[in-house]
């Protein structure tokens, strides 16, 4: 199967259980992998046939700079949600990472990556 990689993507939110967090915001960094099948845009070269990585960073940037979230398991699913809208998306990987903690130990970032598959998604009951 084949992937596209939105990597490194960086955002301002207001997510976290502690108040500092809520109120002073910080910074968050993203990445995102969509499994899904590219035989027919490599073919075509046409943009109506692969997934739009503007429409997906642009949902991201909802998620991240939207809603305040206590927890980063709650924005990547929301990320990865969004990306399974598209029936071509067979998968969404998600990586969201804290590169400023506030804690006192010595850490790069802290962070949470979360795989969704299609058939993780329930059955839309309107239809």
């Amino acid at each position: 199967m084949d992937r596209i990689l939105l990597n490194g993507l960086s955002f301002y939110g207001r997510h976290g259980c502690h108040p500092a967090e809520r109120e002073l915001g910080q910074k968050f960094l993203v990445d995102i992998e969509l499994e899904c099948d590219l035989t027919a845009a490599g073919q075509s070269d046409a943009l109506s046939d692969t997934i739009d990585y503007v429409s997906i960073y642009e949902g991201a940037q909802e998620v991240m700079e939207g809603e305040p979230a206590l927890l980063l398991e709650s924005l990547a699913q929301r990320i990865a949600d969004f990306a399974l809208r598209d029936e071509r998306v067979q998968s969404a990987w998600v990586r969201i990472r804290k590169p400023h903690i506030a804690l006192p130990l010595p850490l790069d970032s802290l962070g949470v990556e979360i795989t969704r598959e299609r058939e993780d998604i329930e059955p839309d009951d309107s239809e």
